[in-house]
């Protein structure tokens, strides 16, 4: 289910990405949503995704980074932070031009299909020690903390830490502690 501000962005440009949409029919990508956005996958990754913003409707290349970029479109959309993700930026349906989308499209399977791609760095998350010792502070809470997984982990970590005032993260905390005790994870409510 799209989140109401990008189904209205999608809604803005609805003729142009069912433009793109009937182009990308044409490649062996799967449509499915992610997000709440329009992603096409191959084989279960993400390959390209297409959505409209206030200014422009975009393709954009999960590793794009990758891709010979013969007619010099694509762009990084968060320079410094992206590091494999490119946009092919459009501002009309008259920009599409369907050879170039499939070319640039069957190139991304294709490196995919190769392993050619750029894994998520995993950085490890050393928690506070504010967080340590609350939860220090009760032997149970040590224990119950240990059975999550790290990933899992890792959220109730950066939870409590991302919070600026001490006053926030023994807030934070006491609302984790049942949490905790009870097995749930941070953000489980959210996944399937």
């Amino acid at each position: 289910m799209q989140d109401q501000k990008t189904q209205k962005r999608n809604e803005k440009w609805q003729d142009e990405l069912e433009i793109l949409k009937s182009i990308l029919l044409k490649t062996e990508l799967e449509e499915t949503t992610k997000w709440g956005g329009i992603v096409y996958t191959w084989n279960n990754k993400n390959i390209i995704g297409i959505g409209g913003f206030k200014d422009y409707f975009t393709i954009w290349f999960y590793n794009g980074v990758f891709l010979t970029d013969e007619q010099k479109v694509l762009v990084n959309a968060s320079e410094g932070v992206t590091k494999a993700l490119r946009q092919w930026r459009f501002k009309s349906k008259e920009e599409i031009n369907e050879k170039w989308v499939l070319h640039y499209v069957n190139q991304a399977i294709q490196n995919e299909k190769k392993g050619i791609s750029l894994k998520p760095e995993k950085k490890e998350v050393i928690p506070s020690d504010f967080f340590l010792s609350k939860l220090n502070e009760e032997p149970e809470l040590v224990e119950k903390f240990s059975l999550f997984s790290p990933y899992k982990q890792k959220e109730f970590i950066e939870y409590i830490d991302s919070a600026k005032q001490d006053k926030t993260k023994h807030e934070r905390f006491e609302k984790i502690k049942p949490m905790l005790l009870s097995n749930i994870g941070l953000n489980d409510k959210y996944r399937k």
